[in-house]
């Protein structure tokens, strides 16, 4: 893959990136609830439609575009892939029962007629399960399953792998700050009890505990 083609890759994820967190951003998606008007209740359905047929043409892309592979999980290895991937599912599947999905995918806010932030019901921002551990199980899913997915990395599932990388973590640092900005002290009593991505104040209180 040359120099041109690269190029032409990352700016179309590094693109989807940045339209993904700009329709959701409180200045640009305020804005679009204003032109919308009544139909303001429709954003986040017509945002995930927009997320979801944008990112299929980049991934048929990306996948034609296998060209040399660069990185290989081989030996002993695969099994930190395989614990890596395993966990990814965990993430998903315990933090996904504190979320509605009927709010995720945009159903209960045309139902309500109300436009919500939390994908849950609990602002007191339930600490049960992996939401206990850290506070942004997602994040932390989707880049472990970015670099478990493949065994082999080609030269364009590299690129793709390290944009979405750095996009998961500026993202959670940006819905961190959109947390605070609506939910104030309860939300930053939150960020002192449990880490954001990194499990270390999990792990501290646990060892303190052994001992």
């Amino acid at each position: 893959m040359d120099f041109i083609s690269y190029t032409l890759l990352t700016t179309g994820w590094i693109a989807w990136c940045g339209l993904h967190s700009l329709l959701i951003s409180k200045s640009i998606s305020g804005y679009l609830h204003g032109m919308l008007g009544t139909y303001r209740y429709y954003y986040r359905l017509l945002y995930n439609l927009i997320a979801l047929f944008s990112l299929i043409p980049l991934l048929l892309i990306t996948d034609s575009m296998r060209f040399a592979p660069v990185f290989t999980w081989q030996g002993g290895w695969n099994f930190l892939r395989a614990m890596m991937f395993g966990l990814s599912i965990w993430l998903f599947i315990d933090g996904a029962r504190n979320y509605d999905f009927s709010c995720m995918l945009g159903f209960r806010q045309i139902k309500s007629r109300q436009q919500i932030i939390l994908l849950g019901d609990d602002e007191q921002f339930c600490r049960k399960g992996s939401h206990g551990i850290i506070r942004h199980p997602w994040y932390l899913g989707g880049l472990l399953i970015i670099w478990s997915r493949y065994q082999t990395y080609y030269d364009s599932t590299m690129v793709v792998a390290i944009v979405l990388s750095v996009y998961l973590i500026v993202g959670s640092w940006l819905e961190e700050r959109k947390l605070v900005a609506e939910y104030g002290e309860k939300y930053r009593c939150y960020q002192q009890d449990v880490s954001m991505l990194f499990p270390w104040k999990w792990l501290v209180k646990k060892f303190s505990r052994e001992r």
